[in-house]
């Protein structure tokens, strides 16, 4: 009778392990989701090309882990997802838009010296 008893309440403390532990594996893609929207908003103005190819890669990561666990969200945690993964797409948007703006307007920054330094070289020879 010890026997069955101690075998149930090992079996009983492997399932509560599993069960922590696929709630703390989905809670935790959330989270790396939560994480990672936050970083976009606080560093991506400042990211360089390769930063991107990196949270490009991360978000499809991220995304892995929540799809593995889709069936088992609340539709309250859904929403928290979609909430979280529009965020990120709006940053990575504003950042990367941003971004090519800026390398825009050094390029017409480069052309505009260097028509400026023409202009100067052929006013100094005409002199």
């Amino acid at each position: 009778m010890k026997t069955k008893k101690l075998l149930f309440a090992i079996l009983l403390a492997v399932v509560a392990t599993a069960l922590m532990s696929s709630c703390a594996t989905k809670e935790h893609a959330i989270n790396r989701l939560e994480k990672f929207s936050y970083e976009l908003r606080d560093h991506s103005a400042y990211y360089t090309v390769d930063e991107w190819k990196d949270a490009a890669e991360k978000f499809v990561d991220i995304r892995k882990d929540i799809k593995k666990h889709e069936f088992e969200y609340t539709a309250e945690q859904k929403k928290k997802i979609g909430v979280l993964e529009g965020k990120c797409a709006g940053y990575m948007a504003k950042g990367a838009k941003e971004g090519i703006f800026d390398k825009i307007k050094g390029i017409g920054n480069e052309i505009n010296g260097i028509l400026q330094g023409i202009l100067n070289a052929v006013t100094d020879f005409v002199e």
